[in-house]
């Protein structure tokens, strides 16, 4: 098959040609027989062998040989071709369409198809037993009809792309959910399992602690029990970050009421440090969830300071285009450009002398972008970081 053949082919298989037409189609015909005032119309889809009549006027529509389609000559030529009497005309005169073995058809118009592409489709086709001419007008007319067939064509395969890639938009979003179902419930399963061993080892090491410490023995067995600590605060983590940011319950949340709930609850962790809260927003989202998020920043921002200084933390919302920006800033030891995505990652830690699981920050992205909004770390100015979070107006 030659390159232009392949093209015809991609292209009526791209516009769905030989499924049934959108209805405007058969509109456009019917006004092209009105202006040619004849009584036979057509658009004809001419593949590399048949041409196939998909909307007709006066006749029912048919499928025929390419080689004895008249309107293959209009598609070879690429231009409009008018004929008053097809038997005068040497490219038709002998053709079945004229000569009586498929039809008598005298006069014959058409004008081809041409897509975006430049790829030539077919006809609009205006036809009659009888012989009679064109004036300019009528010329024009089925030109401008032409194009409307092909802006036609185009606007229903766009409709067709748009509700396939709405339907795939949509099995993605059930697939999602049902991924994140699945995965809070192997992480609640998961949990369950290793905190029922993790107890055992946990009271096993407590008696044995007991046992040693008239010993002086004891040493080994803090270390495991500082270990089981360790491990069950990361399961806590691990099942936290496969069940946020699933299902939201929207409501309005102040923020200014929720940053001093979670001042309270680090209260010990926030010791000597100081803390300046600024106007913060009312925004739309979970309460509990929002709160998680803050209470992990304004705890990494007290966690990571520089060595003997206490933390400074400030808490401030602004407004920014379409929503809120909030900013938790530290004057803590800061954080590379090239670790400030990477710190988002399940499991990352930067810092593996810090407490921590590296599930925290990652978990806060899963809330925000459950919100629909985002959330990232950047340089302060004067030495720090910013922690931000945009969350939309909705």
């Amino acid at each position: 098959m030659g390159q232009q053949a392949k093209d015809l082919e991609e292209a009526i298989d791209r516009y769905g040609l030989l499924d049934p037409p959108p209805r405007e189609v058969q509109a456009v015909v019917e006004m092209a027989a009105f202006v040619a005032r004849v009584p036979l119309a057509t658009v004809n889809v001419i593949t590399s062998t048949q041409q196939h009549q998909i909307a007709t006027v006066g006749f029912d529509a048919s499928i025929c040989r390419r080689e004895d389609s008249m309107c293959a000559v209009t598609v070879e030529l690429g231009s409009p071709v008018v004929v008053p009497d097809a038997r005068l005309d040497e490219r038709f005169s002998a053709n079945p369409f004229v000569d009586g073995r498929i039809n008598t058809v005298r006069f014959y118009a058409a004008h081809p198809l041409r897509t975006q592409d430049d790829v030539v489709i077919g006809t609009l086709c205006v036809f009659d037993t009888e012989p009679r001419e064109l004036d300019e007008t009528q010329r024009l007319a089925l030109s401008t009809l032409a194009d409307r067939v092909v802006d036609t064509l185009e606007l229903s395969r766009r409709a067709r792309a748009l509700d396939a890639s709405l339907r795939r938009t949509e099995e993605m979003r059930d697939e999602l959910a049902r991924s994140n179902e699945h995965l809070a419930a192997f992480a609640g399963q998961v949990s369950h399992d290793l905190r029922n061993p993790l107890s055992t080892v946990a009271m096993s090491l407590y008696l044995l602690q007991e046992q040693l410490e008239e010993q002086g023995g004891a040493r080994t067995v803090d270390r495991a029990l500082r270990g089981t600590k360790r491990m069950e605060a990361l399961i806590e983590d691990l099942l936290a970050f496969a069940r946020v940011g699933g299902t939201l319950r929207r409501d309005d949340v102040d923020l200014g009421q929720v940053v001093a709930a979670v001042l309270g609850d680090l209260d010990g962790a926030l010791s000597g440090a100081s803390v300046t809260v600024g106007e913060l927003p009312t925004v739309c989202g979970d309460a509990t969830q929002l709160r998680a998020v803050l209470q992990n920043l304004v705890a990494n921002a007290a966690k990571f300071t520089r060595p003997s200084e206490p933390a400074a933390i400030d808490v401030a919302g602004r407004r920014v285009d379409g929503g809120w920006r909030i900013e938790v800033a530290d004057r803590g030891l800061g954080i590379a450009p090239e670790d400030a995505g990477r710190v988002f990652e399940p499991l990352v830690r930067l810092d593996t002398q810090a407490d921590g699981s590296g599930i925290g920050l990652a978990t806060c992205r899963r809330v925000v972008e459950a919100h629909g909004g985002r959330i990232g770390l950047e340089p302060r100015e004067g030495g720090g970081t910013v922690a931000w979070v945009e969350l939309p107006d909705s």
